[in-house]
C-alpha cells in the first residue's frame, strides 16, 4: 500500500462511470517501444499495482500489434472483478514499420473491438477509447458505432484520446464520454487550450498519458542517443536528442530542487504536479504512468501523497513554455493540429 497500509483514493470516471484508483497503470511499455522487457518483472509490476490500489489498467490494440492485450489476458482473468480494463482502437499498423494509419469508420470500430475482446479473453471492455481521430470520418459516425457496442454489451463506457474541446463536446452529445486521454505533464500542456475546460464542464474524467514526459521528467537520462537502447522509440522523438535534449535536461533543475527539499524523487514531483494542476480546473484526473518495475510502481503511487505549496507550483509553472521540440516527429495525429 502507498503509506501505512492505505490504498489509493478512488474517484469516478465521468458521471456514472466506474470508480478507480486515483492513479492508473499504462501497460504499453511492457510489450514495445521502450526497449527489451523482463516479462517476469512486468508481471510482478501488475501484481504490485493491484496491491497499491491501482485498478485502471490501460492498453491498446496497437501496442505490440496486439501482444500487449494478450500479455494482460492472464492477469485480467485472475482479477477481473477488481480491475477496470481500458483499451483503444483506431491506429492501424502493417508490416511496414513506418506505416501508421488511422481508421474511425464504423466497420473498423466493430472489427477492432472483436479483436480486442478475443485477445484480452473477456466478454466486455470496461472503457473503450478512440485512440486517434480521423477528421475525414464524421465524429458522430464513429461515436455512434462505439455507442452501438455499449448497447450490445461489448463495452461499458466510452473514451476519446487526443481530441480538442470542441470534438469532446460533439462526441458527448452523441453518447456520454467517461474519460478523455491525452498527454499532460510539466513538459506538455497542450490540453489546457480547450480539452481540459470541456472535460471539466461536462464532468468527464481526464486520463493523462506520459505524465512523466516519457521518462524525461524522472531525470534518469539527458540524451536519448547515448542513454537509451537502440530499439527505444524515444531515440527518434524531437525532445530527446541533441540540443533539444540538453535544453530540456536543464529545465529539470527546479524539479530536482523541490524533490530534494521534500525527500522525494523528480518523478514524484512531476506526478504530484499533474494531480494538483487538474484540481485547479475542478477536474477529476487519473494519470497512467507506465513502468515495468515494481519499485518504480510503488514510487509512482507514493506521489499521490505529496502536496506542492503555491510557491513550489510557481517555480514549476514556466517549464512547459520553455521545452524544446514537439511531442512527436509528426504532430498531425494529435489534437494540436486541429485546434482553432
Amino acid at each position: 500500500m502507498t503509506e501505512h497500509g492505505t490504498p489509493l483514493e478512488q474517484v469516478g470516471l465521468g458521471r456514472g462511470g466506474p470508480r478507480v484508483g486515483v492513479q492508473g497503470l499504462g501497460c504499453m511499455g511492457m510489450s514495445e517501444f521502450y526497449g527489451g522487457t523482463d516479462e517476469a518483472a512486468a508481471r510482478r509490476t501488475l501484481d504490485a499495482a493491484l496491491e497499491e490500489g491501482v485498478t485502471l489498467f490501460d492498453t491498446a490494440d496497437v501496442y505490440g500489434r496486439g501482444r500487449n492485450e494478450e500479455f494482460l489476458a492472464p492477469f485480467v482473468a485472475a482479477h477481473r472483478d477488481r480491475i477496470t480494463l481500458a483499451t483503444k482502437f483506431a491506429m492501424e499498423r502493417s508490416d511496414d514499420p513506418a506505416h501508421r494509419g488511422i481508421r474511425n469508420d464504423p466497420a473498423y470500430v466493430r472489427e477492432a473491438v472483436e479483436g480486442s475482446l478475443r485477445r484480452l479473453g473477456v466478454d466486455v471492455i470496461d472503457l473503450y477509447y478512440m485512440h486517434r481521430r480521423d477528421p475525414a470520418v464524421p465524429l458522430a459516425e464513429s461515436v455512434g458505432a462505439m455507442a452501438e457496442l455499449v448497447r450490445e454489451g461489448k463495452v461499458r463506457h466510452l473514451g476519446l484520446s487526443e481530441v480538442t474541446g470542441a470534438e469532446l463536446r460533439e462526441a458527448h452529445a452523441v453518447h456520454p464520454i467517461a474519460a478523455v486521454q491525452s498527454e499532460w505533464s510539466l513538459f506538455s500542456r497542450d490540453v489546457e487550450r480547450s480539452a481540459v475546460a470541456a472535460a471539466a464542464e461536462l464532468g468527464i474524467a481526464f486520463v493523462p498519458y506520459s505524465p512523466l514526459g516519457r521518462g524525461f521528467l524522472t531525470g534518469a537520462f539527458a540524451d536519448a542517443s547515448k542513454d537509451l537502447e537502440q530499439d527505444d522509440f524515444r531515440r527518434h522523438q524531437p525532445r530527446f536528442t541533441g540540443d533539444n535534449a540538453r535544453t530540456n535536461a536543464a529545465l529539470l533543475d527546479p524539479v530536482r530542487a523541490i524533490a530534494a527539499e521534500l525527500g522525494a524523487t523528480p518523478a514524484q514531483i512531476a506526478l504530484a504536479w499533474v494531480q494538483q494542476r487538474a484540481a485547479v480546473h475542478g477536474l477529476t484526473v487519473v494519470p497512467i504512468p507506465g513502468t515495468r518495475r515494481p519499485e518504480r510502481l510503488r514510487e509512482n503511487t507514493a506521489a499521490t501523497r505529496i502536496t506542492l505549496s503555491p510557491e513550489r507550483l510557481a517555480l514549476l509553472e514556466p517549464i512547459a513554455a520553455r521545452v524544446a521540440g514537439d511531442r512527436y516527429p509528426d504532430m498531425n495525429f494529435t489534437s494540436v493540429a486541429r485546434e482553432v
